[in-house]
């Protein structure tokens, strides 16, 4: 009685886990398109990748492209300004600007002359003032004054690490100056890290030797 024929044919035989030779076969899960194993759930829209090199970049296939895993603060109204008038402003600006703050010090230093302060006159460095040290900085002032007149023996002993850096200094902002105001090309001037190293350990000894209380230290006190 199994093999009953009807009119369209035997009927085909049931099979006890497909039901049916004409049942389709189940297939297994499919792999996704970015190879990820199947038995790894999807990441969040937007969260990192797991491969990417950049943490914090979203995960291919975001509804977000572009979008940052954290948030971007918003810039204040102060410095919106600044960046609204730093990209309005002709390229010479900034140099300019830098030139009169320049000029601004050169003009102090030759209208108080600072070799003719009174003898009992209180020093203006605030260390000076309360310690009766000189600072790094003490005598600046008036080796610039004496640099400007020509006597740069006298601008030495006051401050001769400050003269001898002057030149490289001048030499620095011209060039910046002139590429960003003029687009000159000027050789550029390389100072290693162990060059500026040693610079800042000679301005430390010379800052301790002119404070010794012996000969011939004392002629480096100002």
């Amino acid at each position: 009685m199994s093999d009953v024929t009807s009119v369209d044919g035997p009927a085909s035989p049931s099979h006890p886990q497909t039901g049916g030779l004409d049942a389709p076969a189940q297939a297994g899960p499919a792999a996704p398109a970015d190879g990820r194993p199947t038995d790894q759930a999807p990441p969040h829209p937007g969260s990192p990748h797991p491969d990417s090199p950049h943490p914090g970049a979203p995960y291919p296939g975001s509804p977000y492209p572009g979008a940052a895993a954290y948030p971007v603060a918003e810039p204040d109204r102060l410095t919106r300004f600044v960046v609204r008038l730093y990209d309005r402003s002709p390229r010479w600006a900034v140099p300019l600007a830098a030139l009169g703050c320049v000029a601004a010090g050169i003009g102090y230093a030759l209208i108080s002359d600072p070799t003719r302060s009174a003898p009992d006159a209180a020093p203006t460095c605030l260390l000076k003032l309360t310690t009766g040290l000189d600072c790094p900085g003490c005598g600046g002032t008036r080796a610039l004054w004496y640099v400007l007149h020509g006597d740069l023996p006298a601008a030495a002993r006051h401050h001769f690490l400050f003269v001898f850096a002057l030149p490289f200094l001048a030499y620095l902002f011209v060039a910046w100056a002139g590429k960003q105001a003029f687009g000159w090309r000027l050789p550029e001037l390389r100072i290693s890290s162990r060059a500026i190293g040693v610079f800042l350990a000679a301005w430390l000894a010379f800052t301790i030797l002119r404070n010794l209380p012996w000969a011939p230290f004392t002629s480096l006190y100002v």
